[in-house]
């Protein structure tokens, strides 16, 4: 029983922040996002009565236990869905780095509860797809479909009414987004781990709750009217509360590298100069930087030449997974 299936990461304007049940990954509030057009994972999965026990490689490399682990417990709930007890062997090839902000797992996670239910022939619609994914990496439901999507925290215990949502196609808006690379080692607190401890820590996290809602209205209102005075100043200011939360917590939690604070510099001094420039970040040290298309080249030209950037990779709103 063999399923192949690919998918993008995706970079989170609204952040998931915060969990209401750690089980179910059931995020505290909404989350708004845009899926990328760059940097696939593809993933093959094959159930095999000749294993006993589940075997991940990402870019032929063996996985460490953790990670197989983590694997292991996301197959188990295809296994009971699907009532078959059979190990698997996935194989995983990845354009995306990661454990440095750029949502791999999110893309890992997509590709993988897409091809591990095509793999045991179990047909899913597209929530119950999102509810499967998001049990392995919560954000892997925004992977699953195009362009800006939604991803709903619900209101109910069991979770199934947490399910993401494409609010426009990628051809709505194709702006440019650019992932900046200031750091390319894995980083050494997971974002799971750093949300965890700040929920649980952090005396600025209840800020981050209150404007959450108000923020997310307002880049639903930008994108729909393709409004960058709208759509920058909210989702920059947005990252950086989720990041204060993090420092907040106890103990802190630091993302940021020199080079990072350098290319956050630099983007508002392009903006300075009449460029319409802005960054946010996830839970790493690389930001990402969005601007119209027409301004892409010359404003990734200007970060490259920072002597804290290792690459620049420019792309778009994408397609969902297939």
């Amino acid at each position: 029983m063999t399923g192949e299936a690919g998918a993008f990461p995706n970079v989170a304007l609204i952040k998931y922040w915060g969990k209401r049940d750690a089980t179910l990954n059931v995020p505290t509030t909404d989350s708004l996002s845009i899926t990328l057009d760059r940097l696939a994972t593809v993933t093959k999965v094959r159930f095999m009565r000749s294993l006993s026990r589940d075997v991940v490689t990402i870019n032929g490399r063996p996985e460490p236990p953790h990670s197989v682990g983590r694997v292991t417990a996301f197959l188990d709930l295809v296994r009971v869905m699907a009532s078959t007890s059979l190990r698997a062997r996935v194989e995983s090839v990845s354009e995306v780095p990661v454990g440095v902000g750029f949502a791999s797992s999110a893309a890992g996670f997509a590709a993988l509860a897409l091809a591990a239910t095509r793999a045991v022939g179990l047909p899913l619609d597209p929530a119950g797809l999102s509810r499967l994914a998001r049990q392995g990496s919560g954000s892997a439901c925004r992977s699953l479909l195009e362009g800006f999507v939604k991803w709903r925290a619900g209101t109910r215990s069991d979770g199934l009414d947490s399910t993401a949502e494409t609010l426009y196609a990628a051809a709505h808006w194709p702006l440019a987004l650019l992932m900046v690379s200031v750091e390319r080692d894995s980083k050494a607190i997971s974002s799971r781990t750093a949300m965890e401890r700040t929920v649980r820590t952090s005396p600025l996290y209840r800020g981050f709750l209150e404007t959450a809602a108000g923020d997310l209205a307002v880049v639903e209102t930008a994108i729909g009217e393709r409004r960058w005075d709208l759509l920058g100043p909210t989702v920059e200011r947005h990252a950086l509360l989720m990041h204060a939360t993090a420092l907040g917590a106890d103990p802190p939690v630091r993302y940021w590298r020199p080079g990072t604070v350098r290319v956050m510099d630099a983007v508002q001094a392009l903006r300075e100069e009449g460029f319409t420039a802005y960054f946010t970040l996830d839970a790493g040290p690389n930001p990402i930087v969005l601007c119209p298309v027409d301004q892409a080249e010359a404003v990734a030209s200007r970060l490259v030449a920072l002597a804290a950037v290792r690459d620049v990779q420019v792309c778009g709103p994408g397609r969902g997974a297939w």
